[in-house]
């Protein structure tokens, strides 16, 4: 059996995986075959603390020389 990452893509109203070329090779699968998927989403800090896109209005050096001013 093969572990993959990989990211859903949307397909109609549904969602679907694409299988890399060579597990599709290495573990003979073939067109309307059925196959079975463990499902193991992963948790994003986003998703935990309910984040928002992350708005950078100053420069990520001025941002790290504040942040060792605090050391």
């Amino acid at each position: 059996m093969e572990m993959i990452d990989c990211t859903t893509k949307k397909w109609g109203s549904s969602l679907g995986v694409i299988i890399p070329k060579e597990i599709v090779d290495k573990e003979h699968i073939r067109r309307d075959q059925k196959v079975r998927i463990q499902i193991d989403a992963t948790l994003l800090a986003k998703d935990l603390w309910n984040l928002g896109p992350i708005k950078k209005t100053e420069s990520t050096q001025k941002i790290k020389d504040e942040l060792r001013k605090g050391w």
